[in-house]
């Protein structure tokens, strides 16, 4: 069977056992006026008053957007959002675009023009989120998850907030969206370490379409109500970045309708565990690096047998990457067990820490061999194996569990999230 999967910015052809299971998102067509249902939302939310009537002229606003590792099509969304924005009589240069980077690296602005237009960005103030300024922060005090809040000022200090995004599951956060737009979207790094520690990422409900009894939701609404911003606007997206559903007004009641939609598309039950599981992390932007390409593993990880293999496939075009300290965490211990323990310990602290964690977890439940542009020594340094084409990395793992070895190939990556029939998340 030859299947094409998501890979950077094209597609890599694989031929596949014909008995593989391929698994993807329940097929929904994107809306055939887009702009109308984002107008139409913004105009009649959900638990909120109509944006324009939470607007004056005088008004400093700010709109917080997802950064370039997501696929929120900004370019698309935003003049639509602006739109209504310039309606109210906001003046362009009372308006804020801020790019909600968490602990990514700041955008370019060759990717700011990509992400948001070119229109966009000249018309206005365009701020790169950084949470390693102090100086950009506001310090906000404690909430009762025990995370010291620092958060933008730009953010903190507007009159009027709007938080954007998309929805999809999350591999610990339940689903993204909602509140995470905010925090850890435009945290410092203090808070973020708290967000991402090794208890709240450990926890067993930190997982792929959990919200109730999440600590790291619990967290990011905590933050939420601490802020209080006036309005969300979020989308979920099909394959093809084409918009499915619009969620706009208020928190929980906005999101948590967005939640129920994206749940019913992307979670897939299967009646049991595969030998072998073939994911990607669906493509640019998701795949940039190694780093975000532990969501497709991770994805994978929910339906493969203890002990089975995972093929993952990920460009990663922007390396491990290099910057923060993902890559060289992971050179600290040479087995997964012992990078879990070192995690585990009550002084280790480090930032991407919570990456390794994932990756380690994964790791101890099945083996992963990548298929990237990536050089073999650097995926040797990551604990994974280095493979040539999937063709290739499916040679070996049949050659570890047979020729009859049961299959699942996740075309779209974390853009389907199965899980074994039984264990459906709650």
């Amino acid at each position: 069977m030859r299947i094409a999967l998501p890979y950077g910015s094209g597609r890599l052809e694989a031929e596949v056992p014909d008995h593989a299971v391929v698994l993807t998102p329940r097929p929904v067509a994107g809306l055939p006026d887009e702009r109308g249902a984002v107008l139409a939302a913004l105009r009649h939310p959900i638990g909120s008053r109509p944006l324009k009537d939470l607007l004056r002229p005088t008004a400093r606003v700010v709109v917080v957007t997802a950064d370039i590792t997501r696929p929120m099509p900004n370019d698309r969304v935003l003049p639509w959002l602006l739109e209504e924005v310039a309606a109210a009589g906001v003046p362009d240069d009372h308006v804020v675009l801020v790019n909600g980077t968490g602990t990514h690296r700041p955008n370019t602005p060759e990717e700011l023009n990509r992400m948001y237009g070119p229109d966009i960005v000249a018309r206005y103030r365009v701020v790169n989120h950084d949470a390693f300024d102090d100086a950009a922060l506001v310090h906000l005090g404690r909430v009762p998850t025990g995370a010291e809040v620092y958060l933008n000022r730009t953010v903190v200090e507007a009159d009027v907030k709007i938080i954007t995004g998309f929805i999809e599951p999350h591999f610990f956060a339940g689903f993204s969206g909602g509140p995470k737009g905010l925090f850890p979207g435009v945290a410092g790094i203090r808070s973020i370490m708290h967000f991402h520690n090794a208890a709240m990422i450990g926890h067993p409900r930190a997982t792929w379409g959990v919200l109730d009894g999440n600590p790291l939701q619990e967290e990011a609404r905590a933050v939420w109500d601490l802020v209080r911003p006036d309005f969300l606007l979020n989308v979920t997206l099909n394959a093809d970045r084409r918009i499915t559903g619009v969620f706009a007004g208020g928190m929980p009641d906005a999101f948590e309708a967005g939640c129920r939609f994206e749940r019913e598309v992307a979670m897939t039950p299967v009646p049991a565990p595969f030998d072998v599981v073939v994911t990607t992390n669906s493509g640019y932007p998701l795949d940039q690096n190694l780093y975000q390409a532990v969501k497709g593993m991770s994805a994978a990880a929910e339906i493969v047998r203890p002990g089975g293999t995972i093929v993952a496939v990920a460009e990663c075009r922007d390396g491990v990457p290099d910057h923060g300290r993902f890559k060289e965490i992971l050179k600290l211990r040479r087995t997964p067990q012992e990078l879990l323990e070192l995690i585990h310990q009550p002084d280790f602290h480090m930032f991407d820490q919570w990456e390794a964690q994932k990756l380690a977890t994964v790791l101890l439940k099945a083996r992963v061999i990548l298929v990237s542009s990536l050089d073999d020594q650097v995926v040797r340094d990551a604990l994974l194996e280095p493979a040539p084409s999937v063709e290739a990395a499916l040679a070996r793992a049949l050659a570890a569990h047979g020729p009859d070895a049961r299959i699942a190939v996740l075309p779209e990556g974390p853009m389907t999230i199965p899980y074994v029939a039984q264990s459906v998340p709650a």
